[in-house]
């Protein structure tokens, strides 16, 4: 007999974490205040940090679609009211560590 924890477990998306290094003229522009504004409307749990060779690191976590709505708008060239120019996205999909918030650094 199922339990109703295994039942609710069932029902809920796969939780994973992306993490996207954006390469391009991303720092200094508001890039990371506008990946923060993305990830909050995907319920979206994560970071998004300058690092010093001029890259953003977007570190997302949540359930499968809404990490890839994100990576699309991430990567997408023509995305309405984003800052700065991406030339580049990597991406790299792990397993979530359950953290809370978003937060910019």
């Amino acid at each position: 007999m199922e339990n109703r924890e295994s039942r609710e477990a069932a029902r809920q998306p796969e939780q994973v974490r992306l993490t996207a290094w954006v390469h391009g003229h991303v720092q200094g522009v508001g890039f990371r205040w506008w990946t923060y504004t993305q990830a909050m409307e995907r319920g979206l749990a994560g970071s998004a940090t300058n690092l010093v060779d001029g890259r953003v690191c977007v570190v997302a976590e949540g359930d499968v679609e809404a990490c890839e709505s994100l990576l699309r708008a991430l990567k997408h060239p023509d995305i309405e009211g984003r800052p700065g120019t991406v030339s580049t996205v990597v991406e790299r999909w792990s397993e979530a560590k359950a953290v809370r918030g978003f937060v910019t650094r």
